[in-house]
């Protein structure tokens, strides 16, 4: 098979794990509604998706590592639709957790390998096309496969939706599992080495502010559907998905271009991070004028994707290209993020079980995107020098930061086995 085609293979894996990351979020008042649970109580099947997502990879390295690629693709793609069809069948609070769980699990597992695939299904001057494709089909399954998946939960119910998504999943596991070569492709770093990457203080500080962003931004987005109701009025999320998407999808876009036109990330990243605090402040009042919400979700859509761009650079600019220190940073970063996810969601769980309107929940959010712009200034002084080297310029994630091909998969020198 064509390494094109192939890789195109990989890109519906990664679209059917993005449409499942990113779909929940609409679907939570139904899921609560069916299983009697408050839509705070339902959000914590997000934090055990994005918990899993952002530990499978580096506590499963030397599986990856023994098990080769293509076997890892095939049993991580079985893990999701598994999950995903548990969770379309389940009928308890438990069963929704622990398949959601199990569902962010093979997902952390997918995207890293496919990444590692993908760069080695090609020639060296293609790698950096390759991986785009596969890692954007994640975000294509934001602006396609999550409103697909919620209008067919309008028509036929929110266990539809899974299913749906559970087909998109069997469909790249049989194609995965039939047509893709047999590769050979450098691990994810495993956590030890993750870990140690925190010693660094110029990573230390990076990753941290990562963190801070995907805990307001991706914690905020679980409970996108209330706060649009309660914010704005709103009765029909899928548009406002939809525009949130398209604005992930031009920032992913334009962010390198920024990167390479001013040299200067960490302005870019402080930009972004300061410009989603603003964004977010802005929803509670939204409602004011009818279609003013589309503003601020536009733009928090916008920056939110093209914030791991700029972080990456920041990170791979302090290391040697392609070296294991760097592919640890940038698989630090990776884990951060959806650890932040999971994080956020749980927090803003809690705060509407206390009773907080969710009209007012996106406050507290751009609270801590601007603590994050603060600890960003307070450290720059720091980190100034290392940041304002040239690096190599990384490829964008397109996950909001998450399972990243770290580092050694847009360069290392894979080939394909025989």
């Amino acid at each position: 098979m064509g390494g094109t085609r192939a890789v195109a293979l990989l890109a519906l894996g990664s679209f059917a794990v993005g449409t499942d990351a990113y779909a929940m979020a609409g679907l939570l008042p139904a899921i609560g509604a069916d299983l009697d649970v408050s839509v705070s109580l339902a959000g914590q099947s997000v934090t055990a998706f994005t918990l899993c997502y952002a530990l499978a990879a580096p506590l499963f390295s030397a599986v990856l590592a023994r098990w080769g690629t293509r076997t890892v693709l095939v049993t991580a793609l079985l893990v999701f639709a598994v999950a995903n069809a548990g969770t379309a069948v389940t009928g308890s609070y438990a069963g929704l957790l622990g398949s959601r769980a199990l569902a962010g699990a093979g997902a952390g597992l997918f995207t890293p390998a496919a990444a590692t695939a993908a760069v080695a299904l090609v020639p060296p001057e293609r790698r950096g096309r390759a991986l785009g494709l596969v890692l954007g089909g994640m975000s294509a399954g934001t602006v396609l496969g999550v409103p697909l998946g919620l209008l067919v939960a309008a028509g036929s119910g929110w266990r539809a939706a899974l299913w749906l998504i559970t087909g998109l999943g069997l469909v790249a596991l049989l194609g995965v599992a039939t047509a893709l070569p047999a590769v050979r492709g450098a691990a994810a770093p495993a956590l030890r080495a993750r870990l140690g990457a925190l010693a660094r203080p110029g990573v230390a500080v990076v990753v941290a502010v990562t963190f801070t962003q995907t805990v307001a931004s991706l914690g905020l987005y679980t409970y996108l559907e209330p706060v649009l109701r309660q914010a704005a009025g709103v009765t029909g999320a899928v548009p406002y998905l939809w525009v949130w998407g398209i604005g992930g999808v031009c920032g992913s876009l334009l962010a390198g271009a920024l990167v390479d036109r001013t040299g200067r990330p960490a302005l870019l990243a402080v930009t972004l991070l300061g410009t989603l605090g603003g964004s977010l402040a802005l929803l509670p009042w939204a409602g004011a004028a009818p279609g003013l919400v589309l503003l601020p979700l536009l733009l928090w859509g916008a920056v939110g994707w093209a914030f791991v761009v700029p972080q990456q650079h920041r990170l791979l600019a302090q290391e040697t290209p392609g070296s294991a220190a760097g592919a640890a940073a940038v698989g630090l970063n990776s884990s951060a993020t959806y650890l932040g996810g999971a994080v956020g969601s749980a927090l803003g769980g809690l705060a509407l079980a206390q009773g907080l309107d969710a009209r007012w929940l996106p406050l507290p959010a751009a609270g801590v995107a601007l603590a994050g712009v603060l600890l960003h200034l307070a450290a720059a002084p720091r980190v100034a020098r290392r940041d304002s080297g040239p690096g190599p310029h990384p490829t964008n994630d397109v996950t909001h930061g998450g399972g990243a091909a770290d580092a050694t998969a847009a360069k290392s020198p894979e080939r394909n086995t025989p």
